[in-house]
């Protein structure tokens, strides 16, 4: 099970990072392990969160928020490691992108139907990362592995404009 939280630098955040997944099924995990890389980073004034995708608690999670970066795993077909950056504030996600879910609303539903409840941040940046394995294990593939650095590198660049 996802934990909610996992660094809060201050109550007052509005800046707010979520790693979206389920880390037993392998590469759908990735979210939650990158958010826990930048738990280890000191972004001033930026909440990390973990989760698993629930509607309601991601829709708190962003509640006041300035900024929201989201990271999902994604299955397209692209080549794994793949990295996606969309602004969901902007217009909608492709729904063919984010279908993959290990729960009955994908990320796209999730930001639609906030979006129809007018609960948008003002700014909702989401990183879709292509995984290859959403078998259960803990275990990413080699492809997903290789990029995890990289995303990290992103969302730093990403949070401190």
């Amino acid at each position: 099970m996802v934990s909610n939280n996992t660094q809060e630098s201050t109550s007052e955040s509005k800046t707010v990072i979520i790693g979206v997944g389920n880390e037993y099924r392998s590469d759908d995990g990735l979210g939650v392990i990158i958010a826990d890389k930048l738990s280890n980073i000191n972004l001033n004034g930026t909440r990390i969160l973990k989760q698993n995708g629930e509607p309601t608690l991601l829709m708190d999670s962003w509640k006041d928020a300035d900024k929201v970066v989201v990271i999902d795993a994604i299955s397209s077909g692209a080549s794994p490691g793949t990295v996606n950056r969309f602004d969901a504030a902007e217009k909608p996600l492709p729904s063919q992108l984010f279908h993959y879910s290990t729960h009955s609303f994908s990320l796209a539903d999730v930001i639609e139907l906030a979006r129809g409840l007018n609960r948008l941040p003002p700014s909702l940046i989401i990183y879709g990362i292509e995984g290859k394995n959403f078998t259960y294990g803990f275990k990413l593939s080699t492809e997903v592995e290789v990029a995890i650095g990289k995303i990290v590198e992103l969302i730093i660049k990403e949070v401190r404009v």
